[in-house]
């Protein structure tokens, strides 16, 4: 455990930011899970726009990202 004061306030703020990007990165799997099922253009367009966000953040890596939303769209074009 920290002992100085700005330590302690980092470990506060490390811990706030976990918990919010764990959430972020929930809702992005759901979104991405969501898509693959319904592999409508409203929904991997959802699923892309939360990829990107998620990227652009710091929540996931960009390569992940630019990785599944290559692959929705594939999914996507094969099945029109």
């Amino acid at each position: 455990m920290p002992r100085i004061k700005s330590a302690k306030k980092a470990m506060r703020q490390a811990r706030k930011r976990t918990v919010h990007n764990k959430s972020q990165r929930s809702a992005i799997k759901t979104a991405v899970k969501k898509a693959r099922a319904d592999l409508t253009t409203a929904s991997v367009l959802s699923a892309t726009r939360a990829l990107d966000r998620g990227a652009r953040k710091g929540q996931i890596h960009p390569n992940t990202a630019a990785r599944k939303k290559s692959r929705l769209a594939r999914q996507l074009a094969k099945k029109a």
